[in-house]
């Protein structure tokens, strides 16, 4: 049996290497611990960097061996083995190299994943529903758990939910997805049978971890509580069990009614504004980030990032990375892996 070919692609394992040892000396040093801050950020960034190649030399080993076993096998039962090892480790190979495009720190956090409708009515209350399934059945297939926050009913489906996406590098991989999302099909609420075009935004936040200190004073919000609505159950309808926060000064507003709890809604909606916040501040002071505030800028209904044509064809495309794929069933039913891939890649291009 002749030897797998390459997978491809690039590693800069040496560098990685280098900071790794450049961290390890720092440790070394006898004076390390007299700053307790800037120790944990040294061991914490030499933990990631390590977590970074620590697979790819795992991989690397994996393939030498399968590569060796090619030159001996001579049974078919044998041959058939190896074929499946080796789409094995070619798939964990895409993993990582997936992973290998997050430059930010808190790519690898859960994520709060929010669904607005835009124009189109009825239209586009139903738009977000699918969309919302879309994200839900994604995060089943990659084992995420997910966590609903709230949610809005409308006529013909939702006005827009928000939900925590919990999974390793959940952020990362979804906040592809931010920007506006168009439909085009023929609508079941129309018995004329004519075409709609509807829109939905999507945001996605990074759920901040504990350690990252958020200071928001009680004179900085506005909160109200207000029955909640929905799928809630008999109770929580009979309650102001359902709590939104305003942020005064940058207008950000968040809400939970997630539970019938008034004080655990307090809680979760918090935390959504902590991580809304952190993110706002943190677009508006670094400049490296100046494409993100450009691109949240542009979430107007004339600058879809995606298109889903049912009619009269079958496409979904990705008007960034010119993406597309003519399987609309398989997108909605949370297909969408391709379509962040591609965009991870042609984000770490421009």
């Amino acid at each position: 049996m002749n030897k797998p070919k390459a997978f491809g692609g690039s590693f800069d394992k040496k560098e990685i290497q280098a900071k790794i040892e450049k961290y390890e000396k720092e440790i070394n040093q006898k004076n390390f611990w007299n700053d307790p801050k800037r120790a944990q950020e040294v061991i914490k960034a030499q933990s990631i960097l390590k977590n970074k190649i620590d697979p790819w030399e795992e991989l690397i080993n994996k393939i030498k061996d399968l590569s060796d076993l090619c030159e001996i096998v001579e049974n078919e039962k044998d041959i058939n083995s190896l074929e499946i090892e080796f789409n094995v480790l070619e798939k964990q190979y895409k993993d990582l190299l997936t992973i290998s495009y997050f430059k930010e720190e808190l790519d690898i956090n859960n994520a709060f994943l929010t669904i607005h409708s835009g124009a189109g009515g009825t239209e586009a209350c139903d738009w977000v529903t699918m969309l919302y399934r879309m994200y839900s059945r994604y995060a089943e297939r990659k084992k995420y758990k997910t966590e609903l926050i709230d949610l809005l009913e409308a006529e013909g489906g939702i006005k827009s939910v928000t939900i925590e996406i919990k999974g390793e590098y959940a952020y990362g991989l979804l906040k592809s997805e931010v920007g506006i999302h168009r439909l085009i099909r023929i609508s079941p609420f129309d018995a004329a049978k004519k075409r709609h075009t509807s829109f939905a935004s999507v945001f996605v936040d990074p759920v901040i971890d504990e350690k990252i200190e958020i200071i928001i004073k009680p004179e900085d919000i506005r909160i109200d509580t207000y029955r909640a609505s929905g799928a809630g159950g008999q109770h929580v309808n009979k309650t102001s069990s359902a709590v939104r926060i305003t942020h005064i000064e940058t207008g950000i507003v968040t809400q939970s009614q997630s539970d019938r709890s008034q004080h655990k809604n307090k809680d979760m909606a918090m935390k959504v504004l902590k991580s809304r916040l952190y993110e706002y501040y943190k677009n508006k002071e670094d400049k490296k980030n100046k494409s993100k505030q450009e691109l949240k800028k542009e979430i107007s209904w004339g600058n879809q990032i995606r298109s889903y044509v049912f009619q009269p064809y079958n496409l979904v495309k990705d008007h960034r990375t010119k993406f597309e794929n003519s399987n609309t069933t398989s997108v909605m039913d949370g297909n969408i892996d391709n379509f962040i891939e591609e965009y991870l890649k042609w984000k770490s291009l421009n």
